[in-house]
């Protein structure tokens, strides 16, 4: 399988249709690059003692490459993210790949390549999966679907539906930096500053501010809809007020500055390296530190606290000492995001 071997060929139909040339993309490409093997149709783990936890994510992200990441390191980090925010330790995961007729393999290698980066990052393996492929026209190049496994250690119960009044609102860093990155790479803006993808796994930080703040409430990170749809989310689950303070959410100067000239507002912008964790009050000063002090949250701030609330609002003190409200995103603002 010559161009295989080169990597100079394109995906064909071939590739997908059972035989010898898609058992041999599996074996030299998918299992070369993960480590495991391709001979059945499922992976059976040994996992440690717990209750499991289970995730699954489609991405169709388009560019397929933009700063500070792609679509393969988005999809492992994506799956690891979702594991991780129920408080759980992330295992395995699967991937499915859809591939359209004539993608250079050359760039199907690249992005394999970069999940096996991502999965040895997060510690976790790529276990098993599963390769399509469609006529020429009826894709974008790849979709990528993975599924997680991980374990929750002992009574851990981490809900949207935990937040309480008086509770601090936390989050790890700066917002909007994945949604600008991709927008901009895709729409080719040249900002003065590049901005880059906060595409990250955020396990290693998850269970820092878990080790910290043992009584945390809940943990989401903030992809589609970006902040205001997590605080929305944890406001109505809940049935609770949440406050927040403009001037505590941290935003790149860069990312404020491309979203002022293009119209968006940072809270509504995806992040794929963050999360927003509920705090008693009493353990907010230890998770801050616990966040800080990892390489992924040396941005974190608390913005806001959790309030009584029949109406379930949530509000942000601005700049100019009023209040507004942070409503659901309407519509979708930047599609194909992740």
């Amino acid at each position: 399988m010559k161009d295989l071997d080169s990597l100079a060929g394109v995906v064909e139909l071939r590739h997908g249709a059972g035989g010898r040339d898609m058992a041999e993309l599996i074996a030299r490409l998918f299992v070369a690059a993960f480590g495991e093997g391709g001979e059945e149709d499922q992976a059976v783990l040994a996992l440690p003692p717990g209750r499991v936890a289970l995730s699954t994510d489609g991405f169709v992200i388009a560019p397929l490459f933009f700063p500070g990441g792609d679509i393969g390191s988005l999809a492992v980090n994506g799956t690891v993210n979702d594991i991780a925010m129920g408080g759980a330790e992330p295992v395995a995961l699967t991937a499915g790949f859809i591939l359209e007729e004539g993608f250079p393999l050359a760039d199907l290698a690249r992005i394999v390549a970069s999940m096996a980066q991502a999965a040895r990052a997060a510690g976790v393996r790529i276990v098993t999966g599963d390769t399509k492929v469609v006529e020429r026209g009826k894709g974008d190049g790849v979709f990528i679907t993975t599924a997680g496994v991980g374990v929750v250690a002992g009574s851990l119960s981490l809900s949207v539906r935990g937040a309480r009044p008086g509770d601090a609102v936390i989050v790890s860093g700066t917002m909007g930096d994945h949604g600008v990155a991709v927008m901009a790479t895709r729409a080719g803006f040249d900002f003065e500053t590049e901005v880059v993808s906060d595409c990250a796994a955020l396990n290693g930080l998850a269970a820092a501010l878990l080790a910290a703040a043992p009584g945390t409430r809940s943990m989401r990170d903030p992809t589609r809809g970006g902040l205001a749809a997590v605080l929305n989310e944890i406001a109505q689950a809940s049935g609770v007020g949440i406050v927040i303070r403009e001037a505590a959410v941290p935003v790149h100067p860069a990312v404020r500055g491309a979203c002022e000239l293009l119209g968006l507002d940072p809270l509504y912008v995806a992040n794929e390296g963050k999360l927003v964790a509920v705090v008693p009050p009493e353990q907010a000063a230890a998770a801050l530190a616990a966040l800080r002090a990892h390489p992924l949250g040396q941005d974190a701030a608390v913005i806001g606290a959790v309030r009584a609330d029949p109406d379930r609002f949530v509000e942000m003190e601005t700049a100019f000492g009023g209040r507004r409200m942070v409503d659901w995103i309407a519509g979708e603002q930047l599609p194909r995001i992740c």
